[in-house]
């Protein structure tokens, strides 16, 4: 991964200071805001009085909370409560763009990040809202678009494509080791082991800091791992080969269960041509 330079890194913090200075300032009930961070960059730990929901468009990003780790598809997006602590790491370059909804009434502490479908409508009316960020406050299109936006937003299907993150540091490192090099064949065993512990306690355990079971995490890591190679473009097969699988036709069938589609459709999607259309 390409190292960013120091003044690149610089106007980027810039930026964010500047955009969460509007954000806090802002009386709006709601807010809509775009980014394109580059592969590299993390977007420093800061939270919102806003309820925020980070849609992916294209790329991959990480986004780091104190309830775990989330790697988002494009297509998706997170719901982060308000006052929640979270940093973005970016790992391939990526178009996002961001909801930020005044809660009504007081918000539950124990209220948890959860990963939503985008819609169709749900992404046209992002867009249109955007596009229409800088008119005036009494213009009645704008108020219409993020009108109905809110109300698609509620609605929006949740999937349990989330990938989390046990908080537990040494866990938590055996997890970032298979995210850099994945395979379908780790053993709950081994894992086990390298913490010294019975796989009972393990199982138990990881349960616990993530919510779900190994082998699903496993599953989802797996998938989740390649989406910055195929981001970047690389071949399907060479993709599924350095992932571990014997070949692409099983590594195709397990994204399809993650996903819901190839990786070839999935990749091709509107989501990866959204400069365009914005």
């Amino acid at each position: 991964m390409e190292k960013l330079s120091k003044q690149l890194l610089a106007t980027l913090d810039n930026d964010h200071v500047q955009n969460m200075r509007w954000m806090e300032d802002s009386p709006a009930d709601v807010l809509v805001h775009s980014a394109e961070p580059p592969q590299g960059y993390t977007v420093p730990w800061h939270h919102h009085r806003r309820t925020q929901l980070l849609c992916i468009f294209a790329g991959v990003a990480l986004i780091v909370t104190a309830r775990g780790r989330w790697m988002v598809p494009p297509g998706h997006a997170l719901f982060i409560p308000v006052g929640l602590e979270h940093s973005i790491e970016i790992l391939s370059d990526v178009s996002m763009k961001s909801v930020y909804v005044t809660p009504r009434g007081q918000p539950s502490k124990d209220e948890a990040p959860r990963v939503v479908e985008v819609t169709d409508l749900a992404r046209s009316l992002l867009l249109e809202a955007i596009r229409l960020r800088e008119a005036p406050v009494s213009h009645r299109k704008a108020r219409l678009v993020l009108s109905l936006l809110v109300e698609e937003i509620a609605t929006l299907p949740e999937r349990p494509l989330g990938l989390p993150f046990p908080s537990d540091r040494r866990m938590a490192a055996l997890c970032r080791d298979y995210l850099s090099n994945p395979s379908p064949n780790a053993r709950l065993d081994d894992w086990a082991e390298k913490l010294s512990v019975s796989r009972r306690t393990f199982t138990r355990q990881f349960r616990r800091e993530t919510g779900i079971s190994f082998t699903t995490w496993r599953q989802q890591a797996s998938v989740f791992a390649c989406l910055p190679q195929l981001a970047e473009g690389q071949p399907v097969t060479n993709v599924a080969l350095e992932a571990g699988y014997e070949s692409v036709a099983a590594f195709t069938t397990m994204f399809r269960r993650m996903l819901g589609t190839s990786p070839r459709s999935y990749m091709a999607n509107r989501w990866t041509l959204e400069r365009q259309s914005a």
